[in-house]
């Protein structure tokens, strides 16, 4: 929605993602301000390229999780989130070709339990392994009075390189090529204001066994929304090696209608089929209980496609 309204509800009574306190509007025109302060860099892109000469570039990219954090408090389960803290910035910098070469994380709290970091380090390493990059190094900053008890904010960091001829830029894209979205995990690390708005309205608790299932088992509510991002590098490294990507898109903030217009050339849009592929039971259930508009919840959620490549028609079917 580009309402700032501060209340939870469209005009058409369903809730919002404005509603929930986010407004995608004012992220967007923040990057237009940032981008007229700095010529010089090619602010608004999943990641910056940066020559290093040898005709090759670093890629760089940084993230956070958001208010997915706040689930990882109420169900005291940490060892997860560093997976969706590379996840966001190494999925970031593939849209550009790059292969990841180090990460770097900021861990902050009002009281450094370690215990706690431990876990969170942990899946960080995980993370960083399946994405055959090293974790390099990173800041924990010990802050008493700024955090609530007990929680913790993080922010990452990642960083690859990419010869010229592998960049993927979009500026090749034309009319009849097709997109090929990969499928997500669930609702990665978008979204949690407005589904930790939608929790509370369904009055289930995180240890309720969520409705009808969700393919995976009999896994509770919490356990659905925690479930980690997705990494997609060895994917999109892969199918680059084979074939042309001309674009790729990582379904982050913003979903469908913000992320995909980002690789398109001017004068470009695409046309999406609904129904040619599976949305995952969580967003049907999210969309169900908050009585969310089919436009807000693409502009929102991955609704089950993680990352887009877009490649020729002739490609497409290989």
């Amino acid at each position: 929605s580009s309402s700032s309204s501060s209340s939870s509800s469209s005009s058409s009574g369903g809730l919002t993602y404005a509603g929930a306190g986010v407004d995608i509007e004012a992220g967007t025109e923040l990057v237009r301000r940032i981008q007229a302060m700095n010529p010089r860099g090619d602010i608004g892109g999943f990641g910056g390229l940066f020559p290093i000469g040898h005709d090759r570039f670093l890629v760089a990219g940084t993230d956070g999780v958001g208010t997915k954090l706040k689930l990882a408090f109420d169900m005291d389960a940490h060892d997860t989130i560093g997976v969706d803290l590379v996840a966001m910035s190494v999925n970031d910098i593939i849209t550009l070709g790059a292969k990841p070469l180090f990460f770097l994380d900021y861990f902050a709290t009002s009281k450094l339990d370690v215990d706690k970091a431990e876990q969170v380090v942990r899946g960080i390493v995980k993370g960083c392994e399946e994405s055959d990059c090293v974790l390099l190094g990173g800041e924990t900053a010990e802050m008493p009075g700024f955090y609530g008890e007990g929680e913790y904010d993080l922010s990452g960091f990642a960083v690859g390189m990419v010869h010229k001829d592998d960049v993927i830029n979009g500026k090749g894209i034309s009319p009849g090529d097709k997109l090929v979205g990969l499928p997500s995990s669930g609702v990665h690390s978008n979204g949690y204001s407005l589904a930790r708005k939608v929790l509370k309205v369904s009055g289930l608790d995180l240890d309720s066994p969520f409705p009808g299932g969700d393919g995976e088992g009999d896994p509770t509510v919490g356990e659905v929304l925690l479930r980690p991002t997705k990494l997609y590098v060895k994917d999109l490294l892969k199918v680059h090696g084979k074939i042309k990507v001309k674009g790729a898109v990582h379904v982050t903030g913003g979903g469908f209608y913000d992320n995909i217009p980002r690789v398109l050339p001017g004068g470009l849009g695409v046309r999406i089929y609904s129904g040619s592929w599976e949305v995952l039971p969580v967003f049907k259930w999210m969309q169900s209980v908050g009585s969310i508009a089919d436009e807000e919840m693409f502009r929102t959620f991955n609704m089950g496609i993680g990352f887009i490549m877009v490649v020729s028609a002739d490609d497409a079917e290989k």
